[in-house]
């Protein structure tokens, strides 16, 4: 039988990669405790089109 938890799959995405215009999107896919963390993800990674650490925020 699977497991059965609180963590749960979640995609950041980049907030500042959709005001450049440029194509394409930087992605990351990551995990979270839901009964832990109620509100939405915000995490720095890096932008690989924009070569720099931006803010990643959970969609969906």
């Amino acid at each position: 039988m699977a497991k059965k938890g609180n963590r749960v799959q979640v995609i950041l995405e980049c907030t500042e990669h959709k005001n450049t215009g440029l194509p394409g999107t930087s992605r990351y896919i990551s995990t979270k405790n839901r009964k832990n963390t109620t509100e939405r993800l915000e995490l720095k990674k890096f932008n690989a089109v924009l070569k720099k650490y931006t803010v990643h925020k959970e969609i969906k």
